[in-house]
């Protein structure tokens, strides 16, 4: 099992947790809009480091965004698993085809 398994597991161990007790039931508690709130706050972290160039930053806060990310499919009962079948439905399909069939 990858990390990102591992951590997608976690924070769905989470969801019933204490909030006073994990980040992520406190985060969870606030319901699916404070979650994608977050991931947004996230990913302008990120976008900040990239365009900055240190690696390093770059790395952490993409670390960040994907835990968000989590977080937020979890508010919204979305899996992994989900987000992987739909990769695998795109897989070999330009992404010019793709974004047209939308």
């Amino acid at each position: 099992m990858s990390a990102l398994y591992r951590l997608a597991a976690t924070i769905a161990a989470r969801k019933g947790a204490d909030p006073e007790t994990s980040w992520t039931a406190k985060l969870l508690a606030k319901g699916p809009e404070k979650c994608a709130e977050k991931f947004g706050e996230e990913a302008i972290e990120a976008i900040i480091e990239a365009v900055r160039g240190d690696k390093a930053r770059l790395t952490a806060e993409a670390a960040d965004v994907l835990y968000h990310l989590l977080v937020m499919l979890a508010a919204r009962e979305v899996s992994l698993a989900d987000i992987e079948a739909e990769l695998e439905r795109r897989e070999g399909t330009s992404g010019l085809a793709e974004k047209a069939s939308r």
